[in-house]
């Protein structure tokens, strides 16, 4: 297909062809092809823009960046969306400068995609925002400012972030939050991370017994054996890798019986863990799970012998 004859097309009375034209021109992804895709921007059919802002995250260049925030303007919340995410993709210091003024929209699917865009792009300026974005009535929203300051490493919002992980109305909030506690670097969360881990959300108790490894407070290991026992065995599957991280001999007694489980990848995690902790008494029960049926099980058992054989 020629550049005269997508032209046409662009031009085409029908908004379906023009849509087409546009996302032939994403395939080429030829930088000549941008200002047609800019130009698509102002087609008077939403899903024409949406698709032309989608297909500019591919083109890195000022223009570009200038169109797209002009689209988060955008009459329709597609398309104001798929210009956040093409901003977010481009990743240039133009793209938050221009998302920012935008993080307060007074609709909430854009501020979602603001926030969610802002995220991917790690600047230091979005935290203000974040921080406001946190007492937003939209949970999706609330979710999104936490993400940004979870990748921003921003330690002043810890006290609030320490709120939402236990008092959040919304399950993925708290679990987001629980997450982002793991930027911390003393135990001062562990409190609410040991709240967390009792959360009526499996989703949410799963994060917590994970930020816990990853804190590797010491503190941690009374509440991660204890959650050994949740219902649930994704949280003990986190639980046993967090314990294997801190390398906590309290733990081993607990571990033994999961290298039984029913499911194999909790057996595997089980018997690294054990590895991980060096503790000789876990050997007998380890030459046993030698003859798991599951290989990815057999190959952490010998791994986790080796370890103990060197130790």
């Amino acid at each position: 297909m020629t550049t005269i004859a997508l032209q046409e097309r662009l031009r085409h009375a029908d908004s379906t062809v023009r849509r087409i034209a546009v996302l032939e021109l994403a395939d080429e992804a030829v930088d000549d092809d941008a200002p047609l895709l800019r130009a698509a921007l102002e087609d008077r059919c939403s899903t024409v823009r949406a698709a032309a802002a989608q297909a500019l995250s591919a083109f890195e260049e000022h223009d570009t960046v200038a169109a797209l925030a002009l689209r988060l303007d955008d009459a329709d919340g597609e398309v104001r969306a798929a210009a956040a995410q093409s901003l977010s993709e481009l990743k240039q210091p133009d793209s938050a400068r221009a998302l920012l003024p935008h993080a307060s929209h007074a609709n909430s699917f854009v501020r979602t995609a603001i926030l969610r865009a802002l995220r991917e792009l790690r600047a230091p300026d979005s935290a203000a925002a974040a921080l406001a974005a946190l007492d937003d009535a939209t949970a999706a929203v609330r979710r999104e400012a936490v993400t940004v300051l979870g990748y921003l490493k921003h330690a002043a919002a810890l006290p609030r972030l320490a709120r939402l992980a236990t008092g959040d109305s919304d399950r993925e909030v708290r679990r987001a939050a629980s997450g982002a506690l793991g930027l911390a670097s003393d135990d001062g969360v562990l409190p609410a991370l040991f709240s967390a881990l009792a959360d009526p959300a499996w989703q949410v108790r799963e994060e917590a017994a994970t930020t816990l490894g990853k804190l590797r407070q010491p503190a941690a290991a009374a509440a991660l054996v204890a959650a050994l026992q949740d219902g649930y065995w994704q949280v003990q599957l986190r639980a046993a890798r967090s314990l294997g991280r801190l390398r906590q001999r309290i733990a081993v007694p607990a571990l033994l019986p999961l290298l039984q489980h029913d499911i194999a990848n909790l057996r595997r995690e089980t018997a690294l863990a054990l590895g991980e902790i060096g503790d000789a008494a876990a050997i007998p029960a380890l030459l046993q799970a030698a003859q798991d049926p599951d290989p990815e099980v057999r190959k952490a058992v010998r791994l986790a012998l080796q370890q103990l054989e060197e130790a």
